[in-house]
This record gives C-alpha cells, sequence and structure tokens, in this order.
C-alpha cells in the first residue's frame, strides 16, 4: 500500500473556459462613442472638474460620482512613449511603432495608445498627434487604429 502513495502520475491536458467580460456601462459608452461618432468622450468630477480620460465612474482625487459626459479633442500631445522594435503574432501593426502616453485637448488625465510615425526616432514627448479612427468599427479601443504626429 505504501508503493501507491509514493507513485506520482501527471496528467496533462487543457480545458477550455469560455468567458464574457462586460467593461462596465462607462467603458461601453467611451467605446461606442469612438467607433460609431468617432468622438473620444470624458466625465468630469462635479466637484474638482477634472475631465477623466478613459473615463470612469468614481474621481480618484475626490470620490465623487462622475456623471456628466464631456467630448475632448480627436489630438493631444504625447507626454512619454516606448518603441517596439520587434514583431509578434499578437501585434496590432508591424514594427516599428510606439506606444505613447498622450494627454488629449480637453482631458485632465493621460490615454496610452499606438502612435504609427514611421521613424520612431522622430518621436519626441510634447509632439502634437491626432487619432486616425478605422473605417469599419469592431467596438474596441482599437477602433482609434493609432495616433499620428500633427
Amino acid at each position: 500500500m505504501d508503493n501507491l502513495i509514493d507513485e506520482k502520475k501527471i496528467f496533462r491536458g487543457k480545458i477550455k473556459v469560455p468567458y464574457k467580460h462586460t467593461a462596465g456601462a462607462y467603458v461601453e459608452r467611451f467605446i461606442t462613442e469612438i467607433g460609431k461618432n468617432k468622438r473620444i468622450m470624458g466625465v468630469k468630477c462635479p466637484k474638482c472638474s477634472k475631465v477623466f480620460v478613459p473615463p470612469r465612474m468614481i474621481c480618484v482625487e475626490c470620490f465623487e460620482k462622475m456623471e456628466e459626459w464631456i467630448e475632448v479633442g480627436n489630438q493631444g500631445t504625447v507626454v512619454g512613449f516606448t518603441t517596439i522594435a520587434h514583431s509578434t503574432p499578437v501585434m496590432p501593426l508591424e514594427p516599428p511603432y510606439s506606444y505613447a502616453i498622450i494627454r488629449l485637448d480637453g482631458a485632465d488625465t493621460d490615454i496610452v495608445h499606438i502612435i504609427n510615425i514611421g521613424d520612431p526616432k522622430q518621436l519626441k514627448v510634447g509632439m502634437q498627434v491626432k487619432a486616425v479612427f478605422k473605417e469599419k468599427p469592431r467596438k474596441r479601443i482599437l477602433d482609434i487604429e493609432y495616433f499620428r504626429p500633427i
């Protein structure tokens, strides 16, 4: 009997667990506005007046519920970036391209998105960029295909 306890058996296998995830009402509206109307929306805090993009329900500074939706510009300023130089099968573009932290005009928070500039050495902090929207939206953040320099 002791021999059976010491014997180890390993069974390898995969279990597929399909699921759906809801992003919530605020992100749902944010993504819908991008895809349907090609506009970027944020929410404004009733107490401190900061505009949050992407939107969130509660202000992180005042802890107030935010319900006022504000259209922000589709242009903004690069406040930081990193460049992707090599490819993997899940990349949204062929390298080289960059991910940037962007402060959109009219927003008080930043959004991270793709910058498609051609030569990444030309990308600079402070550079002005503009959203390029996909022609056929799929109800995802990549309905903003990328930002380009202006």
